[in-house]
């Protein structure tokens, strides 16, 4: 008695390593076509362009550089000054209008310098130049 089962599909051939990569390295010649080359050697045009997508990507993965290493930087927490010992800084008496801004200010106080463009808000202005008062 035959037991073998009969079915509609042939079974799945393996190609192996060198046939994928000729293949490959032939398809990306100017010029070739990868429809005609895969029709040539018998499998589907899809497949071929699959293998092509797979070494390309391998290739493009074997380019990128390194990613760069973590740095970590020392910090240290400071208490910060009482309000009363800290120097204060110069407030005008009477608040500063707004106006559409396109000239640049620049304020230099000891090794720091402070450049604002455009239109400024007075608290952001003034709380960082007291904190630069502050290291100083």
């Amino acid at each position: 008695m035959d037991k073998r089962v009969i079915t509609d599909r042939a079974p799945r051939r393996r190609h192996s390593a060198a046939l994928k990569r000729e293949l490959v390295e032939r398809s990306l010649q100017p010029g070739a076509s990868v429809a005609a080359l895969a029709q040539e050697h018998g499998i589907n045009a899809n497949l071929l362009f699959n293998w092509r997508r797979l070494h390309l990507e391998r290739q493009a993965a074997a380019q990128l550089p390194a990613e760069p290493a973590t740095v970590l930087l020392p910090v240290t927490v400071e208490e910060p000054i009482a309000a009363s010992a800290a120097p204060h800084a110069c407030a005008p008496a009477t608040p500063m209008p707004r106006r559409a801004g396109t000239g640049v200010i620049e304020v230099e106080i000891g090794a720091a310098l402070v450049r604002l463009r455009g239109v400024v808000d007075e608290a952001s202005v003034r709380s960082v130049l007291q904190a630069l008062l502050e290291l100083r």
